[in-house]
């Protein structure tokens, strides 16, 4: 079994406060439930998850998770939160990242990730979804993307990790984590090299894997998936409306 550590902390204070009073942003609602519910229950129905841990405030989100499901407070730095959740697993050797904004993540898509990710001998599993593949089922849907030498890409909300590396690499983690929506910051962490091929086009997908590993000092592996439910997440007033036509709540324009 894996673990699964579920990112709940950020509370509504930025751009989706126009669109729901909720305090944090896992609770406001999609569908008539609460976003965090969906990826809840898309990593039970893989029948693959062992302990869960939640990064978030345990009295508003206790309720809606067995007892044996523990809670970390939310904290500024997201690795060094990370680096203390990881200390729950117990010596799991890989434990499932999500964050509770992709209410559309289903089951299906949380298995083929980790299938994609094989014997899942490496550190650290990133997802990244082709533009074709996201605006084919969800048309209008804006995404970051980046261009590489495969294909065009947006990054998931799903990570698999080795708990034991995360301590060591809190630091430069941190940095790839706030530039992970951003190609040019993104870029800029690798060095020149990188950045010119970047600008060219001309950058792949080994490459980037090559690059990760230098900046962590982990083994990493992109993983390409076609479930674009993975890539989209609610950040703004817009996601939201089209995660809410989606799943129901909300008429199509």
């Amino acid at each position: 079994m894996i673990g699964a550590l579920i990112l709940a902390g950020s509370e509504n204070t930025g751009a989706l406060a126009a669109c729901s009073g909720e305090p944090y942003e896992a609770l406001i609602p999609a569908g008539g439930r609460p976003m965090i519910e969906y990826v809840r229950d898309a990593l039970r129905g893989t029948g693959r998850i062992g302990r869960t841990v939640v990064v978030g405030p345990e009295r508003e989100l206790a309720g809606m998770f067995p007892p044996d499901v523990s809670f970390v407070p939310p904290g500024p730095r997201l690795m060094d939160v990370l680096a203390g959740a990881m200390a729950r697993f117990d010596g799991a050797r890989r434990v499932l990242i999500a964050t509770a904004d992709i209410p559309l993540l289903t089951a299906a898509a949380v298995s083929a990730f980790l299938d994609a990710c094989g014997d899942m001998s490496r550190d650290i599993y990133y997802p990244v979804i082709g533009n074709r593949c996201i605006e084919e089922r969800y048309p209008g849907c804006v995404r970051t993307y980046i261009p590489f030498r495969e294909g065009i890409f947006t990054g998931g909300n799903l990570f698999l990790v080795n708990p034991a590396v995360i301590p060591k690499c809190a630091q430069r983690g941190q940095a790839f984590l706030e530039a992970r929506k951003s190609p040019w910051r993104l870029s800029r962490l690798v060095g020149p090299g990188f950045l010119i091929r970047f600008l060219l086009h001309r950058v792949s997908l080994p490459e980037t894997e090559a690059s990760m590993t230098r900046l962590l000092g982990v083994s990493g592996r992109v993983v390409v998936v076609d479930y674009p439910e993975i890539g989209v997440d609610v950040d703004k007033p817009g996601d939201l409306a089209l995660v809410r036509r989606v799943l129901g709540e909300e008429p199509s324009p």
